[in-house]
């Protein structure tokens, strides 16, 4: 029998303690007992925040052996095999970077960088250092969402038509609101970058490159400085068409992620509010012509081995665990981490187009995708 013993551990450094260093440590933490044997063993060192009591206060609660206010002491600690950017945007770059080229593994929280260019550096970087890297589009890891690519990549759909995505949030009306997120210098952008980055990688990831966008962003409160929604139109290369939108003004949706693929042998539909199912439509006869609701909690279903008995559903959380045991997995057996999950190529790439879509609603002309 496995003992704690027989599994190698790696030690993880995490930048940030708020919203997503709570995400990952608990997905860290669980997945010791989940996944057992984990492919490595999540050993919890150290934690670095700008605040001294509030990133104390979250090594204690999360179980790390010390904090710090500089994370330039995680880079240098020799312990840290995995150095966990859930920091904000404006710390993206220079510490994964610096990470990489101290030897340690990186996952990145999304979008990448701020813009294009700082995203294509950060990905060009660490990539020279031959670490493994992760860009955190944790959708992914969706059960619902990682059946529905093994469907379109069996041919289960035929050849499809179109892809609609759209991520509606509706928090973003408060004027009273202070946060990183509404500074440009801190955030990059607004809805651009926290939400339609997610739906790109998503539309790639279900239906392929995209190679040319039609869009803009809008900001609807005065006097604020990122955008607020995005709207595009989308040409693929498979030559399907498509639509992308991603806003944090829709009221009534708390926290809606929605796509949609059509194809000539059927359809799928998501959301993400609705997490453990998908909806499944196939042209074959049938005189119901109606989507079925399909539960994704079987054990032939995508990550469910390491849950529950069919039917008792899972939550947004778990999503993160997956993401990182793949990259742990990875890590122990030396792998490549696509195509299931996101590199930082595919987080440059999804800031390039979303720059695309920027540039569109400035000229008002369609914008060919052009890698760099």
């Amino acid at each position: 029998m496995l003992t704690i013993a027989d599994v190698t551990e790696i030690g993880i450094g995490m930048l940030g303690y708020a919203f997503m260093g709570k995400a990952h440590a608990n997905a860290l933490k669980k997945m010791a007992y989940m996944t057992w044997p984990p492919p490595l063993e999540p050993k919890l060192v150290g934690i670095a925040g700008r605040n001294a009591e509030a990133v104390q206060e979250a090594a204690t609660r999360y179980g790390f052996e010390y904090a710090t206010q500089d994370w330039r002491d995680l880079v240098a600690d020799d312990r840290i095999g995995l150095f966990d950017n859930s920091g904000p945007n404006s710390l993206h770059a220079e510490p994964t970077i610096a990470a990489a080229e101290a030897g340690k593994h990186v996952v990145c929280e999304k979008p990448l960088g701020r813009d294009a260019a700082e995203s294509y550096d950060i990905w060009q970087r660490v990539a020279a250092t031959g670490v493994k890297h992760l860009c955190a589009f944790n959708y992914r890891f969706v059960p619902a969402v990682r059946l529905a690519r093994e469907m379109v990549e069996a041919g289960e759909l035929g050849e499809v038509r179109h892809f609609r995505g759209r991520y509606l949030q509706d928090w973003g009306d408060d004027t009273s609101l202070d946060t990183w997120r509404f500074d440009p210098q801190a955030a990059g952008s607004g809805a651009l970058g926290d939400l339609m980055t997610h739906v790109v990688d998503l539309a790639r990831f279900l239906n392929g490159e995209i190679e040319s966008v039609q869009g803009f962003a809008h900001t609807f409160l005065a006097g604020r400085n990122v955008d607020d929604a995005v709207e595009a139109a989308v040409q693929f290369a498979n030559g399907s068409v498509g639509t992308l939108e991603a806003t944090r003004f829709a009221h009534g949706h708390r926290n809606a992620f929605q796509w949609e693929l059509n194809g000539t042998k059927g359809s799928l539909i998501f959301d993400m509010e609705r997490l453990n199912e998908l909806q499944v439509f196939r042209a074959d006869g049938d005189r119901a012509r109606g989507f079925k609701t399909v539960l994704v909690s079987e054990q032939t279903h995508p990550f469910w081995e390491y849950w529950w008995p069919p039917g008792h559903i899972i939550g947004w959380g778990d999503t993160f665990m997956h993401e990182l045991h793949h990259l742990l997995r990875c890590i122990a057996d030396d792998t490549d981490v696509e195509p299931y999950g996101a590199t930082f190529e595919d987080g440059y790439r999804a800031s390039e187009i979303c720059d695309a879509i920027v540039r569109s609603g400035e000229s008002g002309a369609r914008e060919p995708i052009t890698f760099r």
